[in-house]
């Protein structure tokens, strides 16, 4: 019995014993889960105190975005345009004299009317307008016309011209630049062209008419046009005259304006040379530069040819004079200075074409490519002036002086230019 009570007795304190640590165990495990929720309850709290912080610092970072827009806003509604671009200068003397000067002084030193300037101006208008800015003013297309006209016409340094018209010295520079270039593009085409049949007939009729020299459709002669001596093959710009030089070689009519005109070869070489590789010996050559339009004159056919000195050859379309020599005779005499008479009408362009153009006359410091543009547009300035018969000023005029080498003619020289040349000898001598 007393075994009995033992055994119960034991088994009701492993029992106990089982339930105190079961209990034990339940308050372990309840510590751990409200640690846990406690840790979560920390992290999801530091989270939005962290996302709070960063819509803060967003709002605040807005906030002084807006501040900014709206300061440069005011400013730039209270000051539309920059107060400094460019160096703040006069209006010059340019407002003055476009108003108040003659026509006299107009030609003296922009070498046409006021009303030619205006014209000229109008042409080139498309090329040359330019559009205002919030940043400044364009430079109007008179304005960039005059002070093109201005440095062809003095060949004033472009310091100077910067300081007459009131622009910038790099701005002087390319506006002449850009006029030279529109006059090339706009005007030659117009003013520089080649003729049809009908003006070959009014310029062969012109020079009878003044020079008594029949079929006559132009005159052609080459001038040394002064450059400073380029670095590379400097040898090949140095002229017999000592000079560093470009050629241009040029047709005109017996009104004195070019036709044709051939600029850029070094001053080296010979003007017999220069005509061989000009476009108008290969259309001479391949009988497309004159129309077929003969005359008959001592049983010759005589077609349209050009005059030329001696140092061209003689071809079925161009005449020159008789070597003179020892067993010229009297007839030939008067045929060389009745050739001469009509062929100073292209010395006479030449000496205004430089006389208006003076930067013509003086060594240039441009590139050379740009040179021969710049004698291309004095050529179709000179062209212009003439066409609007502005009047040509005798003070200006600049005589114009060709190297006396002739062109040694071959042995076996076609029959027919000489024929044609004894004609015309003939014929003068009949007269």
């Amino acid at each position: 019995m007393e075994r009995h009570v033992r055994t119960l007795a034991l088994a009701l304190l492993f029992a106990y014993y089982i339930i105190c640590i079961g209990h034990y165990w339940q308050n372990v495990q309840f510590q751990n889960e409200s640690r846990l929720r406690l840790e979560n309850n920390v992290l999801m709290h530091w989270s939005r105190q962290k996302c709070i912080a960063r819509h803060f610092r967003q709002r605040r970072r807005a906030i002084f975005r807006n501040v900014i827009m709206f300061t440069m806003q005011r400013r730039l509604l209270q000051r539309p345009t920059r107060s400094v671009w460019t160096y703040p200068r006069s209006d010059g003397w340019w407002p003055h004299i476009y108003s108040s000067w003659t026509d006299r002084e107009w030609l003296a030193n922009f070498r046409m009317r006021r009303a030619s300037f205006d014209r000229l101006c109008d042409t080139l208008r498309p090329w040359l307008m330019r559009q205002n800015t919030n940043y400044r003013q364009a430079v109007s297309v008179e304005v960039r016309v005059a002070i093109c006209i201005w440095r062809l016409s003095t060949n004033l340094e472009y310091r100077s011209i910067s300081h007459l018209f009131a622009v910038g010295l790099s701005t002087c520079c390319l506006i002449t630049q850009e006029v030279v270039t529109a006059i090339n593009v706009i005007l030659k085409p117009k003013y520089l062209k080649h003729p049809s049949a009908a003006e070959f007939r009014l310029i062969a009729q012109g020079f009878r008419d003044r020079w008594r020299f029949p079929q006559v459709a132009g005159a052609i002669d080459g001038t040394h046009i002064k450059i400073r001596a380029p670095p590379d093959s400097s040898s090949d710009y140095f002229n017999r005259k000592g000079d560093y030089s470009i050629i241009l070689q040029a047709v005109v009519d017996h009104k004195m304006k070019f036709w044709d005109i051939n600029v850029g070869r070094p001053g080296k070489v010979h003007d017999a040379r220069v005509f061989s590789l000009s476009s108008l010996y290969e259309q001479g050559s391949a009988g497309t530069l004159l129309p077929h339009h003969t005359e008959m004159f001592e049983g010759i056919d005589v077609p349209l040819f050009l005059l030329g000195d001696s140092a061209y050859p003689l071809l079925n379309w161009l005449m020159k004079p008789y070597p003179e020599g020892g067993g010229v005779t009297p007839q030939q005499l008067n045929f060389n200075h009745r050739l001469s008479q009509a062929r100073i009408t292209v010395e006479r362009a030449f000496g205004r074409l430089k006389g208006r153009w003076r930067c013509l006359l003086k060594e240039s410091e441009a590139h050379i490519t740009f040179v021969s543009r710049i004698v291309s547009a004095c050529c179709v300035l000179h062209n212009y002036c003439e066409e609007h018969n502005e009047e040509f000023l005798e003070g200006d005029y600049a005589v114009e002086q060709t190297e006396g080498v002739r062109y040694q003619e071959e042995v076996n020289a076609q029959q027919q230019p000489n024929s044609i040349r004894d004609a015309l000898c003939h014929y003068f001598s009949a007269m």
